[in-house]
């Protein structure tokens, strides 16, 4: 008894050809059925292909997005950190206009 799938009577009535139901083919009839069914194969291949290719793409966009992200926040973060530098910076200036202002004072020192 030949049993033939769904997708293999489907793509047999493509081709115009009916085989019969019992076994043994003919050769012309099996080198038919394996070309149909390498049909298969190869569709049943070029899918998973694509659907690799589609979450490869997907895992390649959620990272370009998470990268993305974490840009824009070491960007806020360098801002910020350079805002706070800044302001340590003028108070170190304020500091030594202090101190280099003030008259060098003399001191005495006494030894006993």
């Amino acid at each position: 008894q030949l049993r033939l799938t769904e997708e293999e009577k489907r793509l047999l009535a493509q081709e115009g050809v009916t085989l019969p139901d019992t076994l043994p083919l003919t050769q012309a009839e099996e080198r038919l059925l394996k070309k149909v069914r390498r049909k298969i194969r190869n569709k049943q291949s070029a899918q998973d292909s694509r659907r690799r290719k589609k979450e490869y793409l997907d895992g390649l966009e959620s990272r370009a997005a998470a990268c993305s992200a974490l840009n824009q926040e070491l960007r806020r973060k360098v801002q910020e950190l350079e805002k706070h530098n800044g302001s340590l910076l003028r108070q170190l200036q304020a500091l030594i206009k202090q101190t280099s202002n003030k008259a060098a004072q003399t001191s005495t020192c006494v030894l006993v």
